[in-house]
């Protein structure tokens, strides 16, 4: 069976790599490997996610499937005064992102590994994702479910997703399970989707 980047613990030859990813005007220092998701750089839809992100300074933040975790550092850059948890359920994953908030000196922010939430405690004002579409659409949408028990009430889960790989399906799910969502971006053939937990919801 093919080895992907949501895989628990990737088989591939560990080759790890120091990449230096310019944005927002700020420079980060990003160790990548084998077996983890958009290696040699930064891709297309986090890149639009992160332009659009609302996050706010004393924002509480997850980052679910961080991958080797630049969402997360940006976030905890915007989050200065907040916190930021970054997830993913690869353990090399995991450990990248762990020394990359290392290399960038970030004090706000922690990883962890974790299976979707089951590893997760407490809510947050946001969830951010570039969620991993090629794990099925049960994963996805799994995520759409979850996550409005890990909000805090008017917090937000804020997506990317392609519109050949999904969009329409995602935007309908979120507004099933959220009664709202806002696009924040469509750009590059990519749609940001938002969608907040209103007080009607429990």
């Amino acid at each position: 069976m093919t080895e992907h980047y949501y895989s628990e613990n990737p088989q591939s030859e560990s080759a790890p790599d120091l990449l230096e990813i310019e944005i927002n005007h700020e420079k980060f220092k990003i160790w990548s490997d084998h077996g983890v998701f958009s290696k040699g750089g930064l891709d297309k839809g986090t890149e639009t996610l992160i332009k659009v992100m609302p996050i706010k300074t004393m924002d509480k933040v997850l980052d679910w499937g961080t991958g080797y975790g630049i969402i997360g550092l940006v976030a905890s850059r915007l989050a200065r005064e907040g916190q930021v948890e970054m997830i993913d359920i690869n353990e090399r994953a995991v450990g990248l992102a762990k020394k990359n908030i290392e290399a960038n000196n970030i004090p706000n922010a922690q990883a962890y590994q974790s299976n979707g939430f089951d590893n997760v405690k407490g809510t947050f004002d946001l969830i951010v994702s570039n969620p991993p579409f090629r794990a099925g659409k049960k994963v996805v949408h799994g995520l759409v479910d979850d996550a409005p028990k890990y909000l805090a009430l008017g917090g937000g889960l804020c997506v990317v997703v392609q519109r050949k790989q999904g969009a329409e399906s995602l935007t309908k799910k979120m507004q099933e399970v959220f009664g709202n969502v806002e696009v924040l971006d469509r750009s590059g053939g990519y749609r940001v989707l938002l969608s907040r937990l209103s007080n009607k919801l429990s």
